[in-house]
């Protein structure tokens, strides 16, 4: 017995080797002299006289065994002298080894953040190389197109149709006024455009981005006069005849190369935060590089900025793609850091204030977190927080748009204030004591009736309930609801269905087919995780229901193709974000079982090999078109207005035209592109019974009204059909029944105007009727 327990020590000595760790912290609660220095030196059976091992607790021995008494040793001085030099050895080899501990962890730690510095490097680095890229695609684009640097300012000023030249016109305005806030009053207190009326442009027309353009605009051409250095060259163009010639200047001098330009930089940026939106998601850098390459290969469906840069979209898209970055990284990551909110409430703000639409798409955001909430995938805190968060961008807009009652009275707000009263009021449905199924479904239904009662209960209160937003023409597409307001939006080709031929053109670069087998494999390992919450208890549900940005994204994914569906205009959410879904091939959480099994690498690259068959195609179709902007007839009438009319002559007509004519003549227009107020709407419905069945008189006289002296008619609008029933006459005859039986008022106009209207300009496109 008494061997055995000599033995203990022993085994204890002979730990060190396989856990070097471990011994250290025992051996500084040990006695001098008990150390590895003295096994090394003196033999087995010396090290264990020492100091034998006590019985746990001090007690009696187990087994009836007797006590241990330690022999005298014969030699105290040298025994002494022994345990001196044991005790000293001993702390100079654990100060070592603590030493070289400490600078190993720290040399691992060294190298670590030099690898994820080298990888940010990289990343930002092939961030940078795709942005460029971008960027140098839509210039090309825009270029060929139109030769926009060959042409006239008047030819570049024309070639934005329709609520661009709006657009357009007011930085304009602001960058040709003596100075930045004379042109900023000019625009806050507007009468050209909705003549006599006097209204605020920057709080109807959300024309931050135009203001802060013009700021920048005035700012660096007052540098470079500054410093002598010259922002533009110009030269003389030879038209070919009739057409004389024109002066043309290129640079950032010139202000609609200004403008354009760093719409382009601003769409070149967004290509680039694509890349790193991608790699975040799916966790490599190949992810992104998918998410830019199904962008580029599908871009025709993905964003119509390279034709129509000044629309609102271009502006305030990219902040989306950040919002949704940003919301992703709080989704992922357990903690969160206050920047990390701030920043979502600040690219909330700069996504909603440059276009009106913004707002429905954030609803639908909300309408994906909401459902995740309820059932678990996002923590009570974390999700108070963004809902916060987006109440305060509401609250931003609404102050920085001097008020502007679109933004309390949308479903976007009202969802918002649901959305905290069920996080409030959801311990007291738990009181009912019903099943999870059930508390789940009491919490959704309360949420979308709410937010429904809650909108019109809003706009009815703010004094907005007939003005045409986004989920009016949703419902009216649903609702197969056709009044005049909206068929001007719906007879429109972007405001349609989306074509048949979008998902199989998805379907050719394999974005449609890669994105289906990604929302499967989601969609089926949430639907097994709700069932294992519905049958276990709740200590469990924290490792059930993970990755939650995945869940946010799928159902995302899936509102933006109910939207796209009923309005074509709006695939430019629903391509880029199939492109961002796209990079979750190379995510291992999902497709681990199959990287086990084929390489990686070659995965990735056979999916780009057949990708490219047809996106390279596509990109080459892009590359092929050619051509050159020429509007003679829209020349001539521009050149006649401001020769041959006084400058606060009113004119009235078509909505694309009247936006050319206040932004080429700055002439007052009673009417406009921007459709959406109630009043504007009245207003184009009088200008537009020209192509009636009404009588010319009656006409007349309610243009005199509005304090028109010019009528502009336009021969095509009395024929043209872009579809059936979408006529103007076919139109007005759904409108009005009651005129059906006489001739259409264009028709008597084209061949005899008077005695109401007098002809005084005449071309193959246009006739000016001046009003009697």
């Amino acid at each position: 017995m008494g061997g055995q327990r000599r033995n203990k020590p022993k085994e204890a000595a002979s730990e060190p080797p396989h856990s070097p760790r471990a011994p250290q912290a025992r051996r500084r609660r040990r006695a001098p002299g008990a150390g590895e220095l003295e096994l090394e030196e003196s033999p087995r059976g010396e090290a264990e006289k020492p100091r034998p091992p006590k019985p746990v607790g001090g007690g009696n021995l187990p087994g009836g065994a007797r006590p241990y008494s330690p022999r005298r040793p014969r030699k105290p001085k040298a025994q002494n002298c022994m345990q001196m030099e044991v005790v000293t050895k001993t702390l100079f080899l654990q100060r070592f080894q603590f030493v070289s501990s400490v600078l190993e962890q720290l040399r691992d730690k060294v190298h670590l953040l030099r690898r994820r510095q080298l990888s940010v490097r990289a990343t930002v680095g092939m961030a940078a190389f795709v942005g460029v890229l971008h960027w140098m695609h839509l210039i090309t684009l825009f270029e060929n197109d139109r030769h926009f640097s060959h042409l006239s300012s008047l030819e570049r000023e024309m070639t934005f149709r329709t609520e661009m030249g709006l657009y357009y016109s007011y930085f304009k305005t602001i960058i040709e006024a003596p100075s930045f806030l004379q042109g900023l009053w000019m625009v806050m207190n507007d009468r050209l455009t909705e003549y006599p009326l006097v209204i605020n442009t920057v709080k109807r027309f959300h024309l931050y981005p135009e203001v802060i353009l013009a700021f920048w605009y005035r700012t660096l051409v007052g540098i470079m006069n500054v410093l002598g250095i010259e922002t533009k060259t110009c030269w003389n163009v030879t038209r070919v005849e009739p057409l004389s010639e024109v002066q043309s200047c290129e640079g950032l001098g010139d202000p609609a190369c200004f403008y354009v330009g760093v719409i382009f930089i601003l769409n070149g940026i967004m290509m680039a935060l694509f890349f790193v939106y991608g790699a975040y998601l799916s966790g490599t850098q190949l992810g992104g590089l998918i998410t830019v390459l199904c962008y580029f290969f599908n871009h025709g469906e993905a964003t119509r900025v390279m034709w129509t840069p000044p629309l609102r979209e271009s502006f305030s898209y990219p902040f989306l793609v950040l919002q949704m970055f940003v919301l992703t990284l709080i989704l992922r990551t357990s903690h969160n850091n206050g920047r990390h909110f701030i920043a979502l409430c600040l690219s909330n703000v700069a996504f909603m204030l440059p276009w009106q639409f913004a707002q429905f798409i954030l609803f639908t955001q909300i309408a994906s977190l909401f459902p995740m909430f309820v059932v678990g995938y996002i923590e009570p805190n974390k999700f108070k927080k963004i809902i916060y968060m987006n109440m305060i961008s509401v609250l931003l807009c609404f102050v920085l748009m001097f008020g502007n009652p679109m933004y309390l009275s949308s479903y976007y707000s009202s969802s918002l204030l649901m959305t905290w009263v069920m996080i409030l009021k959801r311990n007291n449905i738990q009181r009912f004591r019903v099943s999870e199924l059930n508390f789940w479904l009491i919490q959704g239904f309360g949420w979308l009736c709410g937010t429904i009662i809650l909108k019109f209960l809003t706009s009815k209160i703010l004094g907005v309930s007939d003005h045409i937003r986004l989920s009016d023409l949703i419902a009216a597409r649903i609702l197969r609801y056709t009044d005049f307001d909206t068929l001007i939006y719906t007879c429109a080709p972007e405001f349609d269905f989306m074509e048949k031929a979008t998902p199989l053109r998805y379907t050719k670069t394999l974005l449609l087919p890669l994105v289906l087998a990604i929302t499967y494999l989601i969609l089926r390992k949430t639907f097994r995780d709700i069932l294992c919450v519905l049958s276990t208890n709740t200590c469990l549900r924290k490792q059930l229901l993970e990755h939650g940005e995945l869940i946010f994204h799928t159902l995302q994914l899936l509102a933006f193709t109910a939207l796209a569906a009923l309005i074509m205009r709006l695939k430019l959410f629903l391509t880029p974000h199939l492109c961002v879904m796209a990079s979750l091939i190379c995510s291992r959480r999902l497709f681990g079982w199959l990287f086990c099994r084929v390489r990686f690498e070659n995965v990735i690259f056979g999916i780009l090999t057949v990708m490219s068959l047809q996106g390279c195609a596509n990109l080459h179709g892009q590359w092929s078109i050619m051509g050159e902007f020429n509007n003679l007839p829209q020349e001539e009438l521009i050149q006649w207005i401001v020769h041959n009319t006084r400058p606060d002559a009113v004119f009235a007509g078509a909505m694309p035209t009247m936006a050319s004519i206040k932004l080429s003549t700055l002439h007052p227009i009673v009417n406009h592109p921007h459709y959406e107020d109630a009043d504007l709407r009245a207003r184009t419905k009088i200008v537009y019974s020209a192509y009636s069945r009404k009588s010319a008189k009656e006409v007349r006289d309610k243009l005199l009204e509005l304090h028109v002296n010019y009528y502009v008619l336009e021969e095509a609008w009395c024929v043209v059909r872009t579809k059936p029933g979408c006529s103007m006459l076919e139109i007005w005859d759904l409108e009005d029944p009651s005129n059906t039986a006489n001739p259409p008022l264009c028709s008597v106009l084209l061949k005899d105007a008077r005695p109401y209207f007098t002809p005084v300009f005449q071309n193959s496109m246009y006739r000016v009727l001046k009003v009697a």
